[in-house]
C-alpha cells in the first residue's frame, strides 16, 4: 500500500462537446500555443534590425502550422509505430487519435522555415531566431494537455512524495514526467533562450540555443518518463526520445560553434 501519493485530478479531456461535435484539451492546447507564439513572434519581430512586412507573418503562421502537424504526424509514424501503421495505413491520417511526435514537428518546422525565408527573400538564421523563441510557449501548453490526458506518464516512483497513479498507468505510483517537461521545455526554455538573445545579439544564436536546450532537457526527462510502450528501450537504457535528441545536441554545438567564429549565414 502505498502512502505518499497525489490524487491523479480526473480532467475530462474532453473541453467542449456540442453533440457528435468534440473538441479536446490536447487541440485547444495546440491552438493556444501557435496563437500565443505567434503573437510573441510579432512582438520579438519588432526589436530586430530588419524591417518585416507583417502580413508575412500570416504566411509564416501557416508554414509553421503545417509543419508542426505534418512533420509531428510523419515523425510518430516513422520513429514510434512504424510497424503498426504499415499494417493500418488508414490510420496514418487520423491525428484527431493521437500520436505526434516534437521530433517530426521539429524537422517540419526547420523545412518549414527554410522554404518561407527562402520565399521572403530573408534570413533562415532571424526567421529561426523568432520561430525557437516562441516555440517553448507552445510545448508548454503541449506538456499540460499530456498531463490532463494522463499520457506519457513517467517511470514507477513509490516512494516519491508527489508520485501520481495515472488512469493507463496501472497501480504503481509514478512520475508526473509531462509536469518536469512542461517546466524544462516550456518555462526554464523559454528564459534561457530569452537570455540568451538579448545578451549575443547575433542571428542564430537564439535557434541554435533552443536546439541544443531542448536536446539538454528532453534528455534529462526521458530518464524519469515511461519509454514508449510499443518500443521500449531502444539502446540499452535510453529511449527513443533520447536517441533523437543526440543528433539535435550535436548538430545545433556545430552550428554554434560556426556562428561564432565567422558572420552569420543566410
Amino acid at each position: 500500500m502505498f502512502f505518499l501519493v497525489l490524487e491523479f485530478p480526473m480532467i475530462d479531456p474532453i473541453a467542449i462537446a456540442m453533440g457528435p461535435l468534440s473538441i479536446r484539451w490536447y487541440a485547444l492546447a495546440y491552438i493556444a500555443g501557435i496563437i500565443v507564439g505567434w503573437k510573441y513572434v510579432i512582438y520579438l519581430s519588432k526589436s530586430y534590425p530588419i524591417l518585416f512586412d507583417h502580413k508575412l507573418f500570416d504566411s509564416l503562421l501557416l508554414y509553421v502550422t503545417c509543419g508542426i502537424i505534418l512533420g509531428g504526424r510523419i515523425g510518430y509514424v516513422l520513429f514510434y509505430n512504424l510497424n503498426y501503421y504499415f499494417s493500418n495505413p488508414e490510420e496514418m491520417f487520423m491525428v484527431w487519435r493521437g500520436g505526434m511526435s516534437f521530433h517530426g514537428g521539429f524537422l517540419g518546422v526547420v523545412v518549414a522555415i527554410a522554404l518561407f525565408a527562402r520565399k521572403a527573400n530573408l534570413s533562415i538564421f532571424i526567421i529561426g531566431d523568432l520561430v525557437a523563441s516562441a516555440a517553448p510557449i507552445g510545448l508548454f501548453f503541449g506538456r499540460i494537455a499530456n498531463f490532463i490526458n494522463g499520457e506519457l506518464f513517467g517511470r514507477a516512483a513509490p516512494d516519491l512524495p508527489w508520485a501520481i497513479i495515472f488512469p493507463n498507468g496501472g497501480e504503481i505510483p509514478r512520475h508526473p514526467s509531462q509536469i518536469y517537461e512542461a517546466l524544462l521545455e516550456g518555462i526554464v526554455l523559454f528564459i534561457f533562450i530569452r537570455r540568451v538573445s538579448i545578451k549575443t545579439q547575433r542571428p542564430g544564436i537564439a535557434v541554435t540555443s533552443f536546439v541544443i536546450g531542448y536536446g539538454i532537457v528532453r534528455t534529462i526527462c526521458e530518464f524519469f518518463r515511461a519509454p514508449d510502450a510499443q518500443i521500449g528501450f531502444v539502446i540499452s537504457h535510453l529511449s527513443m526520445g533520447q536517441i533523437l535528441s543526440l543528433p539535435m545536441i550535436l548538430i545545433g554545438g556545430i552550428i554554434m560553434f560556426l556562428l561564432s567564429r565567422k558572420d552569420p549565414l543566410h
